[in-house]
């Protein structure tokens, strides 16, 4: 569907511009009077503005970008600002065009006597569920600034973790990449000058120059093979990853992986315990909060244990068994939940249990990063090493050669 560039006027008067996805002009033009904004013009976008909304526009809202939402929609509305002036505002000053676009579309359908909640849900996957649920369950008890403000929390929370994930990877990466450009470039350049002066030596070569030889030369002469391979490699890789098979080898993988393993055990008990807890709260069931929190849990064995766990809790068992039986959650939080459970204290044994895992998060984080660096530097020593050793090796024994024949 094409898009149009416009220009209209909200009802405050405030000028706004944009673009909008219509069958034909009349149709753009319907759609922005549906929204109450007074038309000025609309134009067929050019062929750059319609690439620019396809990979731009379309950008999902970042935790960091909701969390900020959050933030200020509780700073807005607590200082006796309408949820319809607020959202006005909030969109005005949003930098994330996908966001803003879906603010300024909930306003207007809260202008038509929508539920903010319904109107949220309709924004195509820009606000997550566990939000949209909290916002409903804020305007139904009359609490929404305190579920705003748990949100903020929770995408705080989220954002401070991924952060923290990336972070300790930004150094492994960046060493690999330039250790990798350096074998590429010693076995373009500079194994095929040392490769052409052994030759003319006319001596055997020890196995590990023959090998290294033998490598630069494949390199050089059939780069587009290796290519070949990689591209093959990583589409096979990718559609054995999208079957049923290789979703659970991928998460089983991630559980079990030496050093990563525990990071992500202790970051998915992190991220249930403290959605768990933020959706209980604002007094959400704890079927339905244990279904809404299963859609977030991005390894699929914690997902499936969360969605058994809600199938125990329907048929009346408590929370902690289920979590026992599927092997996959830490014996920690297993026992704050069932104490939470027996004392009636579950909300604050979950933000206990929460806290607790996002702080083992941060030293996981630091501890990974002190193991990983140093391994990473040994490997790649090792790597380079042995390429070097490959080309010295028979230059010590021509060197010895004509030694020899000196004396």
């Amino acid at each position: 569907m094409p898009n149009f560039k416009y220009v209209a006027y909200s009802k405050e008067g405030k000028e706004v511009k944009g673009t909008i996805e219509a069958a034909d002009k009349d149709e753009a033009v319907y759609k922005l009077k549906e929204e109450g904004q007074m038309v000025v013009s609309v134009d067929k976008g050019s062929a750059l503005d319609q690439d620019l909304n396809l990979t731009f526009g379309k950008k999902k809202a970042s935790t960091r970008d909701l969390s900020v939402f959050c933030r200020q929609f509780v700073s807005i509305s607590t200082a006796g600002v309408a949820i319809v002036d607020a959202l006005e505002m909030l969109g005005d000053q949003t930098e994330n065009k996908a966001l803003q676009e879906a603010i300024y579309n909930v306003k207007a359908s809260v202008q038509k006597g929508d539920t903010l909640a319904n109107s949220m849900r309709q924004q195509d996957g820009i606000f997550p569920p566990m939000m949209v649920n909290m916002v409903e369950a804020g305007e139904s008890s009359g609490s929404l600034e305190v579920a705003f403000e748990r949100m903020a929390i929770q995408f705080e929370k989220s954002t401070k973790i991924k952060s923290l994930v990336k972070k300790s990877m930004i150094y492994p990466i960046a060493l690999t990449v330039i250790v990798i450009g350096v074998v590429v470039v010693m076995m373009i350049l500079v194994i095929p000058t040392f490769s052409d002066m052994y030759a003319d030596m006319g001596q055997e070569l020890p196995a590990i120059t023959r090998f290294v030889v033998a490598l630069s030369d494949f390199i050089v002469g059939k780069w587009y093979i290796l290519i070949a391979i990689i591209v093959v490699a990583v589409i096979a890789i990718k559609a054995f990853v999208a079957t049923d098979t290789g979703k659970y080898v991928k998460a089983d993988l991630g559980m079990k992986m030496p050093i990563f393993g525990k990071l992500t055990v202790k970051s998915a008990s992190a991220q249930f315990a403290r959605n768990l807890s933020t959706l209980t709260a604002a007094g959400i069931s704890m079927v339905d909060a244990l279904e809404i929190v299963a859609k977030t849990m991005s390894n699929l064995r914690f997902k499936d244990a969360v969605l058994e766990a809600k199938e125990k809790v329907t048929q009346g068992r408590p929370l902690s068994e289920p979590l026992k039986a599927s092997a996959v959650f830490p014996n920690m939080i297993i026992h704050m939940i069932g104490i939470g459970e027996e004392t009636g204290n579950m909300d604050d044994m979950l933000i206990t249990a929460a806290t607790y895992y996002e702080e083992e998060v941060e030293v996981a984080t630091e501890q990974v990063s002190a193991v990983i660096e140093p391994l990473l530097i040994v490997v790649m020593a090792g790597i380079v090493g042995t390429i070097i050793m490959a080309v010295l090796i028979p230059m010590f024994g021509m060197y010895d050669i004509a030694g020899g024949g000196e004396v």
